[in-house]
């Protein structure tokens, strides 16, 4: 899973930091304003893709980036999303980005408690 997220973001961190008003347009979104808006959107999206590459190489001793990152803010992110689409009428291809972001926070969720270490005595 967290080779999946690594791209999955990295995929959306490049377009927003090379092309963040085409990449609006492409949304069906206005220009950003100010531009430099969409690119720390694409630079914290760029920091997830670089956290999950770094969780992969020991996921045993990383599992906390995985809650945080791919549970917690994939989460997060998709109940915003469709908030935004809900009470903002944000466009319906924003929606996309609900259910991607909802899946893998959900197989997050799962495979994280599908592999799970035993609990240690005190």
């Amino acid at each position: 899973m967290a080779y999946v997220s690594a791209a999955y973001d990295l995929l959306l961190a490049v377009p927003l930091l090379l092309a963040p008003a085409a990449t609006a347009r492409l949304f069906g979104l206005g220009p950003p304003a100010p531009l430099v808006n969409a690119q720390l959107n694409g630079l914290f999206t760029l920091a997830l893709a670089a956290g999950y590459l770094w969780a992969a190489r020991d996921l045993e001793h990383r599992r906390g980036f995985l809650w945080i990152a791919g549970v917690l803010v994939k989460g997060a992110g998709a109940g915003l999303f469709l908030a935004d689409h809900l009470l903002r009428q944000s466009p319906p291809l924003l929606l996309a980005f609900a259910a991607s972001d909802g899946t893998l926070a959900l197989l997050t969720l799962a495979v994280l408690l599908a592999t799970r270490r035993p609990a240690t005595p005190a």
